[in-house]
Order: C-alpha cells, then structure tokens, then sequence
C-alpha cells in the first residue's frame, strides 16, 4: 500500500483551540483574578486540568449553550472547588476572555501557506463570536466555519463531525479528501477516528507532561502525521511537494 503524504488531501479541518490558539495561556491568564485568590499556589497544569474536567463536564450536561457563557459556568464551578467566593459578573468576564486569548505565534503565517493549497475548514467548540475574534488573530478566510454554537453539541460528540462531514459534501469535499488536523486527542482524534477521516496531531504539548486543558482520551486515538507545531507541518507540506 502507498504511503499516505501531505499531498492527497483537497481540504484541512482545523480544530482551533488548543491547535491554532493558545487556549492554555488565554486560561491561564484569564483565570488570574481567580487563583490570586485561592489561599496556595496552583501549578499551571492543576488549573488546566481542573479546567478540563468542568468544562467536559458543563459541555455534556447543556451541550446548547454558547461557550462563552458555558465558560461563565465554569469559572464558578472552579470558585467553588477553591474555595472562592466570586460575583457572576467576575465569572461572565471570564467567558468573555476567549476573544483575547493569544493565536500560537506561527500560526498566521502557516494558514496563509496551506490555503494556497487546500481548502481550510473550522470545528470548533466555540461560539460565533468569540471566535470572530480569535479569526482576526488568525488572519485567513476559512472556506467553511463550523462552530458548537451552529451544531448544539461539543465535541467529542459524534453530531459534530457528522454535521461537519455533511455541509463539506455540499461543498464537494469528501471523506478521503479531508485531513482533520488538531491538538486533542480526546476532543478531536477519538471522533476523526470513529468517523474515518485521516488525521494530523499538532502535539503543541510535546514538551510537556500530561493533557492540560484536554480530558485524558483513555486508550490513545491513532493519527497518521505527527508535528510539533504548525510550522512543522508546513516545512514537512513544502518537502512533500519537493518530492
């Protein structure tokens, strides 16, 4: 069988949190009103995973509802883990943070790269506005935007890439031209897998330990790329196309 190569896939689907923005930091940073509080220190990677954990959570209880202020939620449910008392305004403001969370600082100029060579393609568990943001940041016109907002469910759901799946037909796009390319094992390759797309793992935690702000997936997805970061897929697209 002929290895598979960069170069079979007509279109890219992004996951966008954690993949092309840097959501640990945004959290991390946005929560600081909130572990200034907390009575001891807590390790970056406490917050992320306590993070995860209601925030999995809170998704499958009322998977409708905008992550914005699902995230307002989840602020509260940390408070009180901590021992925090806090005003629902505080939380608000927090879910209101996602729009200032950083983009990855290569992943602009990779986008710009890759659309010159395939059609690029949002699912994301976010809201529309908050990710209108965090697309300015990003500096690229998607060809197709798919957001938990749109859908009414949060990945890991099944419901999101089968919504994504058939609005790309509509587009021409099919599953053996689709690479779905994303950091979370859990949110994004457990369902590529189930759904048998192709899939590219953006390993933006490979010097770290752990799943941060990702749930641990349980036995580990398969994917058929591997990079470090955006940057690394774009130098490995380039010498694909060298040959």
């Amino acid at each position: 069988m002929r290895a598979m190569k960069l170069t079979d896939f007509k279109a890219l689907t992004f996951d966008c949190y954690g993949t092309l923005i840097d959501w640990e930091t945004g959290m991390v940073d946005g929560l600081k009103p909130l572990t200034a509080k907390v009575g001891r220190p807590l390790g970056r990677d406490e917050i992320l995973e306590a993070h995860a954990r209601h925030e999995s959570s809170q998704q499958a209880q009322t998977p409708a509802r905008r992550y914005q202020e699902l995230l307002a939620t989840v602020y509260r449910r940390l408070a009180e883990e901590w021992g925090v008392p806090v005003e629902w305004q505080e939380c608000v403001a927090y879910g209101r943070s996602v729009r200032d969370w950083p983009a990855f600082p290569d992943s602009a100029e990779a986008l710009r790269y890759l659309k010159r060579h395939y059609k690029l393609v949002i699912l994301s568990n976010v809201d529309n506005e908050s990710f209108a943001a965090s697309n300015a940041r990003l500096q690229v016109a998607f060809d197709a935007i798919y957001t938990a907002e749109d859908i009414g469910s949060y990945k890991p759901s099944d419901r999101n890439f089968e919504y994504m799946l058939a609005k790309l037909q509509t587009l021409g796009i099919g599953k053996a031209d689709i690479l779905h390319t994303a950091e979370s094992m859990f949110h994004d390759h457990g369902p590529a897998n189930r759904h048998g797309l192709a899939s590219c793992w953006i390993f933006r935690r490979h010097d770290k330990q752990g799943f941060g702000a990702t749930m641990n997936p349980g036995d580990m997805p398969r994917f058929d790329f591997r990079f470090d970061s955006m940057a690394d897929m774009v130098a490995a697209h380039r010498a694909a196309l060298a040959g």
